[in-house]
């Protein structure tokens, strides 16, 4: 399966990453670095907020835009309503860099989600220490143990988390781990298959008072009316973007199709 395969490999990088810049050190920068943005604030406010995602490609998709300027598309997203940035800082499976992050960082005052498989407390002070205001914590790739843990270091560290999950059993672990800002995950990452229904048949299962963001998938007006209409927060986008030739537009035109859902 892909998500064993990019956990595997993960694991592998961290333990290169650790002998080339060590724990101690890490940690010293994420706690030097300038304080985190709001994300889970961005994404409270009021309307559809739009993540708007930054990569180069995808296992599902291939090449999307080998030749973007990450700081660039995140100016562009910023400009047409983005209240946040999602950038991918993995290597192997999606040609990022924690150098696009800082790119964007330097360029862009929304905040930053890193967009990665965090596997070890060590991404997490990784991620404070390039800039990043949000870590992803997928469900289907930790134990419950690791999902409470990294969700509370990122805490004190001032970060959010965004929890991913995809079906039942996995949004129950999320909330057992007091997730505050929960991500449906359209995309079976075992098979990479796409249902953007995924959002709707979970939706009710979500407590009142948790941000919720409904993630990939979302390549159309009509798909951004399917997610809104059951009632998120907020929207992940990323393929739709990095492949439009004028993303700002398309952009423009998912927080226009946006249902407004009685609170």
């Amino acid at each position: 399966m892909i998500l064993d395969d990019i956990i595997a490999n993960k694991r592998q990088e961290l333990a290169e990453a650790m002998r080339s810049r060590p724990l101690a050190e890490v940690i010293a920068a994420a706690k030097a670095a300038p304080p985190p943005r709001r994300f889970g604030e961005a994404l409270r406010a009021p309307g559809l907020s739009v993540i708007a995602e930054v990569k180069r490609k995808s296992p599902a998709k291939g090449v999307l835009n080998a030749e973007v300027d990450p700081a660039a598309q995140a100016q562009a997203y910023a400009k047409a309503g983005a209240r946040a940035i999602s950038v991918l800082t993995d290597k192997r499976y999606f040609d990022g860099a924690n150098a696009d992050l800082q790119a964007v960082r330097s360029r862009v005052d929304l905040p930053i989600l890193r967009k990665d498989f965090t596997v070890d407390a060590y991404h997490v002070y990784e991620a404070r220490a390039i800039g990043a205001d949000a870590i992803l914590l997928i469900v289907g790739a930790l134990e419950d143990a690791q999902v409470a843990e990294f969700q509370a270091l990122a805490h004190q560290l001032g970060m959010d988390a965004l929890v991913e999950v995809h079906n039942e059993r996995e949004l129950e672990r999320a909330l057992n781990a007091e997730a505050r800002i929960l991500g449906i995950n359209n995309r079976d990452l075992t098979t990479m298959t796409v249902d953007v229904g995924t959002t709707a048949r979970l939706r009710p299962l979500v407590p009142a008072g948790i941000t919720l963001v409904s993630e990939s998938g979302i390549r159309s007006a009509e798909d951004v009316r399917a997610v809104t209409s059951v009632g998120v927060d907020a929207i992940l986008v990323g393929e739709a973007l990095m492949s439009a030739g004028d993303p700002a537009t398309t952009l423009r035109s998912f927080l226009d199709a946006a249902v407004e859902v009685p609170a």
